[in-house]
């Protein structure tokens, strides 16, 4: 939460992957603080729920369909925003997932290629497109999800995964370092495993699923909106000391 009452009111964010997950439930979290959305989502039907989510809960948002694989798309999406709401405050980089398991001999060049595609190039096009704006307006703060999957490996089902969130950790880091004396703050947000169609999504079965939820202490895995209050706090005035870390979600898993 924010120390000053009323902080996010009239502030814009952008979100991309905004159509599902932790995208969607940030898009809701933030538009109960007051702020302005910019949803982008390759996914228009989910996009578009997410504006009517917004909009129930009295907040004012617009959907860009968007691939962030696309430097154009993320280009257009940045555009159409500053054009509506004026300026853009906060980015969270939220597109991205695994696509499929795959044990690491069987990782093909397309696989590899899209997983860096989805999950490195649409981070890289998001803060390049969007920092120089966040400069013309004296600061910004860039959140960028990343995953517990780095530290661990993804030994057996997702090398291909922790290595491109790995990527998106490094990159955090060199843009906060970099830009840190200009009024940006840049982190990352690695979170286990969590209750969105993300699982599904990279074909995880029952018993990996099961594997992942018993090296959990807590015995659960975390729901989308947990994160998403965590990007919260991330943007407010409560944390602005703090730029180009990730910050762990694990319920006490740890990195094994």
């Amino acid at each position: 939460m924010a120390r000053t009452p009323d902080y996010f009111k009239g502030k814009t964010i952008a979100i991309t992957g905004a159509g599902s997950g932790i995208g969607r439930a940030t898009a809701v979290i933030f538009a109960r603080e007051g702020a302005r959305i910019v949803c982008g989502d390759i996914n228009v039907t989910g996009g578009e729920e997410t504006v009517r989510r917004v909009s129930a809960a009295g907040g004012e948002a617009i959907f860009i369909p968007t691939d962030v694989t696309k430097r154009d798309d993320v280009r257009r999406f940045i555009h159409i925003g500053r054009e509506r709401f004026g300026r853009i405050d906060f980015l969270l980089n939220s597109a991205g997932g695994a696509l499929k398991r795959s044990a690491f001999l069987e990782i093909d060049d397309a696989l590899w290629d899209l997983s860096f595609d989805l999950n490195v190039k649409g981070t890289f096009y998001g803060m390049q497109e969007m920092l120089p704006h966040m400069l013309d307006n004296g600061g910004g703060t860039i959140i960028n999800i990343a995953s517990m999957a780095h530290k661990r490996g993804g030994p057996g089902t997702s090398v291909h995964y922790a290595s491109a969130k790995g990527a998106v950790v490094t990159m955090t880091l060199g843009v906060a370092r970099e830009f840190a004396d200009r009024g940006i703050r840049c982190l990352s947000i690695s979170p286990a495993s969590v209750d969105t169609a993300f699982q599904a999504a990279s074909g995880t079965s029952k018993e990996q699923a099961q594997r992942a939820l018993n090296s959990i202490p807590m015995k659960r895995i975390a729901e989308a909106d947990e994160i998403a209050e965590l990007v919260l706090f991330m943007c407010s005035d409560a944390c602005q000391f703090m730029t180009a870390d990730t910050v762990y979600v694990s319920g006490g898993g740890g990195y094994r």
